[in-house]
């Protein structure tokens, strides 16, 4: 299995903007779920705590292994997300990795 976790910050001139366009990026991401083989897993959360330092938005997700992560990545229904949402995200952050066996 491999952990994919991401984070964003959004754009958004007010806080009411911000929160719109996190639960934009969260709606098309839950979309996903069940079209791409091998996401056997993912959930997507809107930051509550709004401290400065903490991302708006993250994705935990779970693939059956590195090779369904790739496919993942190149799958058109998350490329049409991921493009749909390039001007919304000012930055991202990623970790992936596999769970100690």
């Amino acid at each position: 299995m491999i952990k994919h976790i991401v984070m964003w910050d959004v754009r958004g001139e007010t806080a009411e903007a911000k929160l719109l366009a996190a639960t934009d990026l969260k709606r098309r991401f839950e979309g996903l779920m069940g079209r791409i083989p091998g996401l056997t897993h993912l959930e997507i959360g809107i930051d509550i705590s709004r401290i400065s330092y903490a991302c708006d938005v993250v994705l935990y997700s779970e693939f059956a292994d590195q090779a369904a992560l790739t496919a993942y990545a190149e799958h058109p229904a998350h490329l049409e997300v991921r493009d749909a949402l390039k001007d919304v995200r000012v930055a991202r952050h990623q970790v992936d990795y596999a769970p100690a066996a």
